[in-house]
């Protein structure tokens, strides 16, 4: 294989890429490729950054030749199975598969022109040639990526499963002589070597234990994985590589208490805007939650290469298959609809919630209105939180404005947890006040609540008697009137849930965009109860709701009008 020379730019179809690049992406955003939700934010992330590369101070720019070159390389590469490998065909990239490629190397740090992505989350179902395209990418980082010494690791939970990556990049380099001749690799049984400066790429099977320097680290079928050891020592075992890649191929999974089911949750979580992590780049390949998934028009949504690598009448087959077999139906959903079918959906939607966000919003204008305060005071080590819900009637209906506090002990900020990053970023912001010491001061949440019921007159103060029953005493001392105490159960919370949703549909809430707030929202799942009821849970422990539950704790006096709540009125 040999060096392309960037004269061949206009001559050969490497100069297409970056122009279908910019065609799906806008494509998707438009809706005339058919793909879900997080595809489109994806793409749309992608054509917004390039708007931003124009700025100055945007650090980044996206660099068509560095990811057209690897786009060229891959399309060098022979097929390894089926009629394609018979009939000794290259791999011939489809434009989802550009777009990944393009995307992930394209994008540059202008500073120093070195990757800005180091880490990518690819979600594909079963069968649309991420296997092959993964082998392909550990190839290019082990022979022509610059790295000196490069170690490509393909992991994964098993021998197996880490052979499915391996093997097709071993096949792909023992059919390419020119590739051989020109780099200096050599094929071996386990492993593919560079003797010259040391380069290696082999399969790796669970935890590796440390001691390995990965310039490539290639984690398949991460949805397998019980604990997050083999991607924390790849991770880990990065530090010394200038521009190192984390790879994750996966489907859908059952576990959600699983390492792949966090980082599927971080990469929608950034494709939503309520996380920033500038060097993940994640995609993830499926259906939408509100989708029929028996209608064959969503195979072709899920399965970006319907038709292609994955045959058209075998998805069909296995869809009438699982429409007539219940036992079958969550095989199908995860496996070839990339549907996580044991796991709680997140309950608010999350554009809906972006779309009332006004950052503009004036809380001393609302001094007057009708207010409620809602309080969570957690725990002692814990996020705490008061929300101020203002409502004013608007051409006869009622609108919500929320405005929110909060308080973390400077002991939780410091802690090496998932959320240090984020917390110390909010405390610069100046939207979470870090207290002194471990535990939370109680008392400097109190004061600041008796200052706000003292200049609002709030018509209610709403505490959950978990540990703000001290605060509610306080409060009644300073003479703050209407104490209320919430029961947080599936009952009380029924209204409170269902008047947020029809409020943020039809544009009668407005949030001041706090984003510690939003995140809240974002970790709220909704635990069935009896009766058609949920509860608002959060997953996993460093997924706080803390603001969602004052929120809705606030907004349930303000419509409990409504209803024959099961509230206890504190006797003054």
């Amino acid at each position: 294989m040999r060096t392309i020379p960037l004269a061949d730019l206009r001559n050969s179809r490497y100069a297409e890429y970056s122009a279908i690049t910019l065609g799906y992406a806008e494509g998707v955003v438009a809706g005339s490729v058919p793909s879900g939700q997080w595809v489109r934010k994806a793409a749309l992330r992608h054509l917004e950054d390039l708007g931003r590369a124009k700025v100055s101070i945007y650090p980044y720019n996206f660099d068509e030749q560095r990811g057209a070159v690897v786009c060229w390389f891959i399309e060098h590469l022979p097929h390894t199975k089926g009629v394609w490998a018979e009939r000794r065909q290259c791999l011939l990239l489809q434009p989802w598969q550009i777009f990944l490629v393009m995307v992930l190397f394209g994008w540059l740090r202008k500073r120093d022109g070195k990757r800005r992505f180091r880490e990518a989350y690819w979600e594909i179902p079963r069968k649309n040639g991420k296997s092959p395209l993964a082998a392909a990418i550990g190839l290019y980082m082990l022979t022509s990526d610059g790295e000196f010494g490069a170690e490509v690791y393909s992991g994964a939970s098993t021998e197996k499963q880490a052979w499915e990556v391996f093997r097709p990049a071993k096949l792909m380099a023992d059919r390419t002589e020119s590739l051989q001749r020109g780099t200096g690799i050599q094929v071996r049984a386990k492993s593919i070597i560079r003797e010259k400066d040391g380069s290696k790429f082999e399969p790796i099977i669970g935890n590796p234990g440390d001691g390995s320097s990965p310039s490539c680290a290639i984690v398949d079928e991460f949805h397998e994985h019980d604990t997050p050891a083999l991607y924390d020592t790849m991770q880990t075992g990065m530090g010394a590589r200038a521009q190192p890649l984390m790879l994750i191929i996966t489907t859908a999974g059952y576990n959600n208490a699983g390492p792949c089911h966090d980082k599927h949750d971080e990469v929608c979580k950034i494709l939503d805007k309520v996380l920033e992590n500038e060097e993940l780049f994640g995609v993830i390949f499926g259906i939408d939650p509100n989708d029929d998934w028996a209608d064959p028009k969503s195979l072709i949504k899920a399965n970006p290469n319907y038709g292609i690598s994955v045959d058209a009448e075998f998805l069909r087959s296995q869809q009438r298959q699982a429409m007539a077999n219940p036992v079958q139906q969550n095989r199908f959903k995860t496996k070839h609809m990339n549907v996580w079918t044991s796991v709680l959906l997140g309950w608010m939607n999350m554009q809906h919630w972006q779309m009332a966000t006004d950052v503009d919003l004036d809380e001393d204008e609302l001094v007057g209105e009708e207010c409620w305060i809602g309080v969570d005071l957690a725990s002692k080590t814990d996020l705490c939180t008061e929300q101020r819900l203002y409502r004013k009637h608007v051409l006869g209906k009622p609108h919500y404005y929320l405005f929110g506090r909060y308080w973390l002990p400077e002991a939780e900020v410091e802690d090496p947890s998932v959320n240090q990053a984020q917390y110390a970023k909010w405390v610069k912001l100046g939207k979470l006040t870090q207290t002194d010491g471990a535990t939370i001061d109680f008392k400097e949440i109190t004061a600041q609540v008796v200052l706000d019921c003292k200049a609002l007159s709030p018509k209610e103060f709403v505490y959950d008697p978990f540990n703000a029953t001290q605060m509610a005493q306080a409060l009644m001392e300073q003479g703050v009137r209407n104490v209320v105490e919430f029961q947080q159960t599936p009952w009380n919370f029924a209204l409170p849930m269902d008047e947020l949703q029809s409020a943020l549909k039809d544009g009668r809430f407005h949030h001041d965009g706090n984003p510690i707030t939003t995140w809240c929202f974002s970790n709220v799942v909704a635990r069935p109860a009896k009766k058609g009821m949920f509860s608002p849970i959060k997953m996993k422990p460093s997924q706080k709701i803390d603001g969602a539950v004052a929120t809705l704790m606030a907004l349930a006096r303000a419509t409990a009008s409504k209803q024959r709540a099961q509230f206890q009125m504190i006797s003054l």
